[in-house]
């Protein structure tokens, strides 16, 4: 049997599905309450202000981001397959009816203020996933794996992108194809 959700829980699940649906200013607080069945004083027990929800669903985002790319990459032995794999994981989650595009790209257009908490927590995670990159492209030989990481990051966001744009079944489904073309040109011998 399920346990039931803790109030805090159920006021982040909601948050998780209302923000990624609809963005973060389009849903405001009083709609988080209602939809989540908290009352209003639970709701501030738990989060002191919405910014303070945002910023936890961004951090359960980033452990969820890295738990997804862990059980992929867990699974192939060799850096460059490693990449691979997690530019087919991208391609399948991207062509996806649940889909919406990135959690991160999203806060860092509603709150472009460098300085806002939700986009310094945006940039922080997307330096992560660059550095992540960039190790396993260094692993895997690259000649440049600087540049090469910063290709794959653009492959990566245009799929998040052309999810949020397009819809399921959009052109991100040769996400792969195409960074496994620039894995390949950075890493054969010459």
């Amino acid at each position: 049997m399920t346990q039931a959700l803790s109030p805090r829980e159920r006021i982040l699940e909601t948050a998780t599905q209302l923000f990624y649906a609809h963005g973060y200013r389009a849903i405001g607080v009083d709609r988080l309450i209602l939809e989540s069945g908290v009352a209003k004083m639970t709701f501030y027990k738990h989060f002191p202000s919405k910014d303070s929800l945002i910023q936890a669903y961004l951090e359960k985002s980033t452990t969820g981001f890295w738990t997804w790319i862990n059980s992929i990459t867990e699974k192939y032995l060799s850096p460059r397959e490693q990449l691979i794999a997690i530019f087919q994981a991208v391609a399948k989650q991207a062509i996806s009816p649940a889909c919406l595009g990135c959690a991160f790209l999203h806060a860092a257009a509603e709150f472009p203020e460098v300085n806002h908490p939700a986009h310094q927590t945006a940039l922080e995670y997307k330096r992560g996933v660059l550095a992540k990159l960039e190790a396993l492209s260094q692993e895997a030989g690259a000649a440049n794996p600087k540049a090469l990481s910063e290709d794959l990051m653009l492959l990566m966001d245009g799929a998040w992108a052309a999810a949020r744009m397009f819809g399921a079944g959009n052109h991100a489904a040769r996400v792969a194809q195409t960074a496994e073309i620039l894995i390949d040109v950075q890493t054969s011998k010459k």
